[in-house]
Order: C-alpha cells, then structure tokens, then sequence
C-alpha cells in the first residue's frame, strides 16, 4: 500500500530499498555511456550503452515511451539544457556532453544525470560542470527530516549567486518527487528560500537536478517537441541525483557509495537503509 502526505507520496523502507536498486541500476548505465563518451561517438551510440546496462539488470528504462520520448536517455549537448533526443549526431573534441537516465526495478523509479566532456574539454565548459555538480551536492547536503524543501533550493542558489562566475540558473524545469512513477510531487526548484515549500519526511524521495547557464538561462523547446536549448546558444549543463533522508541521515539512491563520501565532506550524517 502506498501512503501518502499532502498529496506526496511516502516510501516505506523496503521500498526505498527497491529504489536504492534502481539508483544502482542507473549509476552503472551512466558510467558505462560516459565512459564511452569520445569523439566520434554518436548519441545514439551512447543511448545503447545505457540500455544494454539497463536491460541486462533486468531493470525497465523509465524515460522509453514517456509521453512518447523515443529513447532510453536524454543526451544534451553544449547549448542543449535537458531532454535531448540521442541520434545521429556525432560528438566532436570539446563538446560538453549531459546524459540523463532513468530506471525501474519492482515498479520504483530512480533517476540521474551527469554532465561530462569530449576530451578534455574547455577550461570553462570543466569549471560550469563542476559548479553546476557542486550546487547539486549543497542542495542534497541541505535536506533534513523536519527541514523543507525550499531549504534545498535555497542551498543551490544561495552556492551559484556566491560563485565568483555569474551563471544563469534555469527555473523553468525543476527537480521533483520520484518513486512508484518518475515524476510527482512535490516540484524542487533550483532557486526559493529556505523554510518554504513541503516539509521532508521519512519516507520522501527527491531527484535534485539543478541546470546551469554559461550566459543568459531564457530557453526554448525545439521543434521535436523535446531538446531545451538556451536561447543566446551558452553552454548549458545538468546534474541529478535521487536522494532519500532517513532517520540516521541522507541516503543518495543514485549515487554507487550512497552519496558517503561527498556528504561526509559536507559534515553530513549519512543514512542508508539495508541494501
């Protein structure tokens, strides 16, 4: 049976732990389909990656089929914010290079993204890259039982205002509740203020996913109905986790060491459940 709180829904441990092996799943798939990432490489090359991974887990790709999205990841490029739709193209030395993917394993989503470079990439492609991942870690680092969830989005603008580079942040698309189907509620957003919004309880799961700008964060939709693109063509860049908070501390069910290491750093308690 499913609970739920003001319309959110709560996990119970065992099902949290169906989660933590999704996350798993889909830590695997990413890492097989960056590792890939070289130049020649096209993105449709890269999506097999990731489903080979997926399917041969046993898992079910979240992102095929939804609301008709024709692959397993969304592969963004350069100017390309999120929901790219892998195909033909093929990466170039440079290219900066986000991959979303998402996984189900016993009816429990989990989700993530990375962003990564062709080659070494540019100085400032790296540097937007490593904001853009140390903001996710400050909103993940933020989330408490008792807290809100208006504390993660604080803690992620409140990290890229202070950033010596003034990045854009995109507002349009948010993080968002996730479990027994990928997107629900409540909406994370990667600007807000801290003590608002819905309040973080055992048994919430959420995928924290801030979007950075190189320029201007106004975008567009593309005519396939899919691929955000920054309007003034900056580079663009996505990281996601799915995180859960329990009450030993915060679980990263996307991360392959359950988000131990960075939270540590953090000086925040860590608290998976038996996995």
């Amino acid at each position: 049976m499913l609970r739920r709180r003001s319309g959110i829904e709560l996990k119970s441990p065992e099902q949290l732990v169906s989660m933590r092996r999704a996350g798993l799943v889909v830590a695997a798939a990413l890492q097989a389909a960056a590792s890939a990432v070289k130049p020649g490489v096209s993105t449709t090359e890269l999506d097999a990656v990731a489903a080979s991974v997926i399917r041969s887990s046993g898992a079910t790709p979240s992102f095929l089929g939804y609301h008709g999205f024709p692959a397993v990841t969304c592969i963004s490029v350069d100017a390309e914010i999120v929901h790219g739709i892998p195909g033909s193209r093929v990466l170039a030395e440079g290219d900066s290079v986000s991959i979303d993917c998402g996984a189900i394993v016993d009816g429990w989503h989990g989700d993530s993204a990375v962003t990564v470079q062709v080659g070494s990439g540019s100085e400032s492609a790296r540097a937007l890259s490593e904001s853009t991942r140390l903001a996710m870690w400050h909103g993940i680092a933020a989330a408490r039982l008792g807290g809100t969830v208006g504390d993660v989005s604080a803690a992620i603008q409140g990290f890229v205002r202070g950033l010596a580079t003034p990045y854009g942040i995109v507002e349009e698309y948010t993080g968002h509740g996730i479990g027994s189907a990928m997107h629900q509620p409540p909406d994370v957003p990667n600007l807000g203020r801290a003590g608002k919004g819905p309040k973080i309880v055992p048994g919430m799961a959420l995928a924290i996913e801030p979007m950075l700008t190189a320029g201007d964060p106004a975008n567009s939709v593309l005519d396939d109905d899919w691929t955000v693109v920054t309007d003034d063509g900056s580079l663009a860049c996505h990281w996601e986790h799915t995180i859960t908070v329990t009450e030993h501390g915060v679980w990263v069910l996307t991360s392959p060491d359950g988000g131990e290491a960075m939270l540590s750093e953090f000086g925040v308690p860590f608290g998976p459940l038996a996995d």
